[in-house]
């Protein structure tokens, strides 16, 4: 009996941890909460895994370094690359969700986060004129003794750095997102998330790794009523 209880718990202090816990980086809190003076990262302020001082790193156009790692070594971004750029620093940095695809291996990673294949495309076509010189921005730096980011290869334009969004999405921060199959439980980084989220962090589909005919309807159902209610509310402040 004691045995079984002992498990139970187990079974339950680990599903609350995965729900309720952040991702274990230097930044993240232990757990999320109301963030209100969050300057970027705003889509996460009402529960929040950063701390809203991170924020101000991300709130000056042109940004030029997260902590230690410089995002101008090939030049500043553009203000479309930028803005996509901060919203995946934001996801990782800020997300509540972002821990319930923490990496197996390194619990301040994360790996095969599902992001839409309209948002990779936007993506890349935001950033196909700047230039990189690290295919994999997790990886492929030269680190110095004060753990400073620099360049081992030539800048080169995203366009010739990644062959399309897909490509980009699956390959700038390594394992951590994945192009998904499904135009609807995927993450395109805005509040539509949410209705996504609901269902990825559904029982049934942590139980599977495809997602469910059912699911992607009820999803999309949901998704077209949250569409029609923004456009109602634009036409009421025209």
């Amino acid at each position: 009996m004691l045995r079984f209880a002992v498990t139970l718990f187990a079974v339950i202090t680990s599903s609350t941890c995965k729900k309720y816990s952040c991702l274990e980086g230097e930044t993240h809190k232990l757990k999320p909460s109301p963030e209100p003076n969050m300057q970027e990262c705003t889509l996460y302020s009402e529960s929040s895994c950063c701390y809203a001082n991170f924020t101000e790193q991300l709130a000056h156009s042109p940004v030029i370094k997260i902590n230690n790692s410089y995002w101008n070594r090939c030049g500043q971004l553009s203000k479309s690359c930028e803005d996509f750029t901060k919203k995946i620093e934001c996801f990782y940095r800020c997300s509540p969700h972002a821990a319930h695809w923490i990496h197996p291996n390194y619990t301040a990673g994360i790996q095969s986060v599902p992001l839409c294949q309209s948002f990779c495309d936007d993506w890349y076509e935001a950033c196909k004129d700047d230039s990189a010189c690290v295919r994999n921005w997790l990886m492929d730096w030269e680190w110095d003794e004060s753990g400073v980011n620099h360049c081992k290869n030539e800048c080169i334009p995203y366009s010739e750095m990644y062959v399309n969004g897909t490509d980009m999405c699956q390959s700038m921060w390594g394992e951590s997102f994945k192009v998904s199959e499904s135009s609807c439980l995927c993450l395109q980084m805005n509040k539509k998330d949410m209705m996504a989220i609901k269902y990825l962090l559904s029982e049934s589909s942590e139980e599977s790794s495809s997602v469910s005919s059912s699911e992607e309807r009820a999803c999309q159902k949901k998704l077209l009523k949250f569409e029609k209610l923004k456009e109602e509310e634009g036409g009421e402040t025209r």
